[in-house]
């Protein structure tokens, strides 16, 4: 299932015919031809067919909406050519249009080191590390400090390739974990003898994993991948004698998926919520005929069971902060009576945001769905058994996650969560609140959608502004923001966690992150905010905030909190700069917005605003502001 990337649909037979109209669509095609390209990359594509979708990809011209733009290095043991393209193929699948540049076999230390080199000054945004236990070990070692050395000599390498790829990399470093031999020296003895090879990689990968714990690099769980589809599948040495492959060209598919999607989750393109089908999804039957009783769920029997599974991993979902839905062609009442009555569900109408059964076309639901949450229909992935409504939704919304699933209901949870949509790579206290956030967010569109007065309906909220200097409680959360968002992010700089860490410490950079609770709950931090002190200007490096609270005036009670600050560090000015982006358009009048005046327009590169803080009054809000950040510092608003 994972191997053969099942969850994705087989390959067209005409894929030869469509890659070639694409070619000739793509160089001034346009976002039709390029949603045409996102969904052929939606199938179950082999290494030459990732490679030759990817060329046929970097031909497109100008922005390449609704895909993101990024440049890709790969560095580290072994052959790396075969990767790049798969990884580029696979991007597409994931959001974005990579350039990949990859590293020179044996040379990756130099590489990483020398300022000349082509990694070097490729203008990356991000970079992976791929270390071979073959390279990176040796052979096994006759004792246990002789093991503990090369383990500590096999990480200071690869700390140094990071530490010296680190300037010339604007956003994360990934580093991968290392697949153990499949060969055993000692036999079952081998995970107890710290000098078998088997014991070195796993002290090594667990130096990789406490290492991307601090937040310094970004891990790639490629040990565990291999352990899933089996070590002698993984593992050909002939391939490593021939050409120094570190795996079997069989698996480059599923191996540059994975690394695409951790990638995808680092810069803030994983799916967000999960929409459910109900009958034969959620329970075995149709609640419209079977009624109550007739349905297939719960204990005594295999298709209850199943069916009960599926519910109990959309509940781990949630737990670990994915949104859940429900969009049915069912009436209303008649899909609410099993959540409300039936003895065996285990989800409730409580644990659901929103709640869609009607007899309207599903597509259409989920576009409603996507705005009642207030996000992209592209952070939707959608469950249903029915195969006819899974090529509808393919069809109208190419962007939505629509996993292939078997006859076999016993099987979806598995192959939902080998597909990935939902990867992360950090988790904190909000990411746990996020479903109850945007269950209590789609209440407030419904409020809105009655007010007659938006005033006195942001007003009836009671919200609570809290700003904060960042902290090592919320550091993780500040990262993951600044790593995730796209769409109100004035700069779409990104910080690693160890970048924002060195933040709070720098006297010369001021960082908050902003939370916002009101009546219906607490919505977390959902701002960020990093302005460098020059002078007497205070220069905004870095400005975002969740969409999901738009248009409540936190960027009012932001800058208010700026000039405030800037003010009494005897600043005179206040500097913002708008970089664009593929996703950033909406906050291009943002600085207008706010009073700045346009210092300089940079065309294609964006423009730099100015604010007089002389010449600011605060304006009167519809919260109530507590500023820690400033009552730290002995400064009232």
């Amino acid at each position: 299932m994972l191997s053969e990337l099942d969850w994705l649909r087989p390959t067209p037979a005409d894929f030869r015919d469509q890659l070639r109209t694409l070619r000739a669509e793509l160089p001034g095609g346009g976002q039709a031809a390029v949603e045409r390209l996102i969904a052929l990359a939606t199938h179950r594509l082999d290494e030459s067919q990732l490679g030759r979708l990817a060329t046929a990809a970097a031909s497109i011209e100008g922005d390449p909406q609704p895909l993101s733009r990024m440049t890709l290095g790969i560095v580290g043991d072994g052959t790396l050519s075969l990767l790049g393209s798969a990884i580029a193929g696979s991007l597409l699948r994931h959001g974005f249009l990579a350039r990949v540049v990859t590293g020179d076999y044996g040379s990756a230390l130099q590489q990483a080191t020398d300022p000349t080199s082509p990694l070097r000054t490729a203008d990356l945004d991000a970079c992976l590390i791929v270390p071979d236990y073959r390279l990176s070990l040796g052979r096994p070692a006759p004792t246990a400090e002789a093991a503990a050395r090369e383990v500590d000599a096999a990480f200071a390498r690869i700390e140094a390739i990071a530490q010296g790829l680190r300037p010339s990399v604007r956003g994360q470093i990934f580093v991968q974990t290392l697949p153990p031999p499949v060969e055993p020296l000692f036999g079952s003895l081998d995970r107890v003898e710290a000098g078998s090879l088997f014991a070195m990689v796993e002290a090594l990968n667990a130096r990789l994993v406490a290492w991307a714990r601090s937040g310094a690099v970004i891990l790639v769980d490629i040990a565990r991948l291999a352990a899933s589809v089996g070590y002698e599948r993984w593992d050909e040495p002939r391939h490593w004698h021939a050409s120094k492959l570190s795996f079997s060209p069989a698996m480059i598919p599923v191996y540059a998926d994975v690394v695409a999607r951790t990638i995808a989750a680092a810069r803030g393109k994983a799916k967000k919520a999960l929409v459910l089908d109900l009958d034969n999804t959620l329970w075995g039957g149709v609640i419209g005929d079977d009624g109550l009783d007739g349905i297939v769920i719960g204990q005594g029997s295999s298709g209850g069971e199943a069916h009960l599974a599926i519910q109990q991993f959309a509940l781990d979902l949630r737990q670990r902060g994915v949104v859940l839905a429900v969009c049915s062609k069912n009436e209303d009442d008649a899909a609410r009576l099993p959540f409300r009555e039936h003895p065996d569900m285990l989800l409730r109408e409580d644990h659901i945001a929103v709640f869609q059964a009607n007899w309207t076309d599903k597509a259409s639901n989920l576009r409603a769905i996507a705005a009642t949450l207030n996000i992209g229909v592209d952070a939707l992935v959608f469950l249903d058994d029915n195969p006819a409504e899974r090529t509808q939704v393919r069809r109208e919304l190419p962007l939505v996650g629509v996993p292939e699933l078997p006859d076999d209901p016993a099987l979806f949870p598995r192959m939902l969560a080998t597909a990935g949509y939902f990867d992360a790579v950090a988790f904190s206290e909000e990411d746990r609140a996020r479903a109850d956030l945007y269950k209590a967010n789609a209440e407030r569109a419904e409020m809105l959608a009655s007010a007659s007065d938006v005033g006195a309906y942001l007003r009836s909220l009671d919200m609570r502004c809290i700003i904060r200097p960042f902290d090592s409680i919320s550091r993780a959360r500040v990262s993951q923001l600044i790593n995730k968002s796209n769409q109100f992010n004035l700069t779409t700089r990104r910080y690693s966690e160890a970048e924002v860490a060195e933040a709070e410490a720098d006297p010369a950079r001021h960082g908050i992150h902003i939370r916002l609770t009101d009546r219906f709950g607490d919505n977390g931090i959902i701002s960020v905010i990093i302005a460098d002190r020059k002078g007497s200007d205070w220069d905004i490096d870095t400005w975002l905030m969740s969409c999901r609270v738009l248009g409540r005036r936190i960027e009012d009670a932001a800058l208010a909190h700026l000039v405030a600050a800037a003010r009494a560090d005897g600043a005179k000015r206040i500097l913002g700069r708008y970089i664009p982006s593929a996703k950033n358009r909406m906050v291009e009048g943002h600085y207008a917005r706010l009073g700045f005046t346009l210092l300089e327009d940079l065309g294609e590169m964006g423009a730099v605003w100015a604010l007089d803080i002389e010449d600011y009054a605060a304006p009167d809000l519809p919260m109530t502001v507590e500023d820690d950040a400033l009552a730290s510092k002995g400064v009232t608003v």
